[in-house]
């Protein structure tokens, strides 16, 4: 379990047998102090552990990938193969599979979403890190609005401006009566909705399951005590926070495929009238 989880939620003096209430982590668990600060300008600058990680992450993924394909070999073999078949997953399983034969165009982009959200969610099980930092809001925020000015501006390219949001809001084969009352909800529903709904099903996802995890592990210090109730309580509240642990595990992998996935979707609708 995270000592920080524990000191957080009221402190290692905050157990079964101390008489205070169980201490459930809450949002606070998803704050953290500045790091250190600097300033360009007027701007301040905090640089936190959400930072850190952030950083760390970009070194690590640009830091593999370049180790990989620095000497490519015909037969790869090690990081090459590795590498190529991260590659071959985001060209042949997301890039052509929701975009068609324009997706290879969108491999780097669509590459480095996947990739970099993983390894963000995966900070969540890993040691002195153990915070998901796709979990904090602005995050998931930024990455949507990446998407969302890259498919919008692509679709007024390739539609034009009148064809892009005819297409959006007039779909064929809708009786002309209902537009009054379809074009609308397809606006507000592709154009506000959609920003939001990509990045808050991200956000929503690893926030719970940090909460869920960060809960058990502190019931397990909490109930930890000479008594029946106690050792038994810990030791289920320690075993379910292992199997949540491995299941997060199969959670980051996936949210981070179902983002890129419709990040791809969104640029196909770019490229040609979804309906």
């Amino acid at each position: 379990m995270s000592a920080d989880v524990v000191l957080a939620s009221g402190g290692l003096a905050c157990h079964l047998m101390s008489g205070c209430g169980f201490p459930a982590p809450g949002a606070e668990i998803f704050q953290f102090n500045a790091l250190f600060t600097f300033t360009i300008g007027s701007l301040t600058f905090n640089v936190t552990k959400i930072t850190v990680l952030t950083a760390i992450a970009v070194v690590l993924i640009c830091g593999f990938f370049l180790y990989a394909f620095r000497k490519p070999k015909l037969v790869p073999r090690g990081a090459q193969n590795v590498g190529e078949l991260g590659y071959l997953f985001i060209r042949d399983g997301i890039a052509r599979e929701a975009i068609g034969e324009e997706g290879d165009k969108f491999v780097p982009f669509l590459f480095a979403f996947f990739f970099l959200i993983w390894l963000l969610n995966f900070w969540s099980i890993v040691p002195f890190a153990q915070i998901p930092v796709t979990s904090i809001f602005a995050i998931p925020v930024a990455f949507a609005l990446i998407v969302y000015v890259t498919w919008v501006p692509l679709g007024i390219y390739k539609q034009g401006f009148g064809g892009f949001f005819k297409n959006m809001m007039f779909p064929p084969g809708v009786p002309k009566a209902m537009y009054i009352l379809l074009a609308p909800i397809e606006l507000i529903s592709n154009i506000l909705v959609r920003p939001f709904t990509h990045s808050v099903r991200l956000f929503a996802n690893m926030f719970a399951g940090h909460l869920l995890i960060a809960s058990f592990s502190v019931a397990a210090f909490y109930l930890i005590s000479a008594s029946v109730v106690g050792l038994l309580g810990a030791v289920a509240s320690f075993a379910v926070a292992v199997a949540l642990t491995g299941f997060e595990v199969l959670i980051q992998a996936l949210q981070a495929y179902i983002f890129t996935l419709l990040a791809a979707v969104y640029i196909s609708g770019a490229l040609s009238a979804e309906h």
